[in-house]
């Protein structure tokens, strides 16, 4: 059988390459990585209008979702105003984002979510997100700043899809100050820290819609990517 082919939400950013200087799609090789390793062949899906006709044009040609990390979600959509260490809106990614895990949803999709991916899921399903984590934990300890992944201890719920595919006690790497706080409709908390932070969530109605605030994609244990991909493998097998 073919690879399930997995497609990754990206970035429109302002790029240089020799004498070239222009917008161009952006994804950290991280993230693409272990979907390969596991099994899965990568497309890229930058962010475009996020029309029906688009959505299930892409959807149709892939056997997961895989919404990938990034910058915050805009408030907006979940009702707030934007808080000061709040990142400037990238409204563009989140109108695609939000479009691409509501259709995956309907079609019974594959869907990974990881960092910032877990927040779009949830403000999809009508939840809230905290927009400074410091303000309700006291501390920096889930995002030290300059790139460096810090390690935060999480417990996981016995019983869950999450804790067929990872310890139920272990530290994680973490790079987020936001995370979520209401529960978005039909999400399950899964896994949090040692602080109570939300560090994973879950739809048990789908056969495969795992989200962790963590990043896996920066630790060692690839049972994630593996349930992932025999998900979509299974997920392709079904296809008319």
């Amino acid at each position: 059988m073919a690879a399930p082919v997995i497609g990754i939400t990206s970035y429109l950013e302002h790029a240089s390459s020799g004498v070239w200087a222009a917008n161009a799609v952006f994804l950290p090789w991280v993230y693409a990585a272990p979907v390969i390793a596991a099994g899965g062949a990568v497309v890229v899906l930058p962010p475009q209008p996020p029309t029906p006709h688009a959505v299930a044009g892409v959807l149709s040609t892939l056997d997961g979702l895989y919404l990938a990390g990034g910058y915050d979600v805009d408030p907006a959509l979940y009702g707030a105003q934007a808080h000061a260490e709040t990142d400037e809106p990238r409204d563009d990614r989140d109108a695609w984002e939000v479009a691409l895990f509501n259709g995956a949803c309907a079609l019974g999709l594959p869907v990974l979510g990881v960092c910032r991916g877990a927040q779009v899921i949830n403000v999809a399903r009508g939840g809230t997100l905290v927009q400074h984590l410091p303000d309700q934990v006291g501390h920096v300890g889930y995002q030290g700043g300059d790139a460096v992944y810090r390690r935060v201890a999480v417990t996981v719920d016995e019983g869950t899809a999450l804790a067929r595919l990872h310890p139920l006690e272990r530290d994680v790497p973490v790079y987020h100050h936001q995370a979520i706080d209401s529960l978005g409709a039909g999400l399950t908390v899964t896994a949090r820290s040692v602080d109570g932070v939300i560090e994973g969530v879950e739809d048990s109605s789908l056969a495969f819609c795992v989200a962790v605030q963590w990043h896996p994609e920066r630790d060692d244990l690839t049972q994630i990517w593996d349930g992932f991909i025999a998900a979509a493998g299974d997920y392709r097998k079904a296809r008319p």
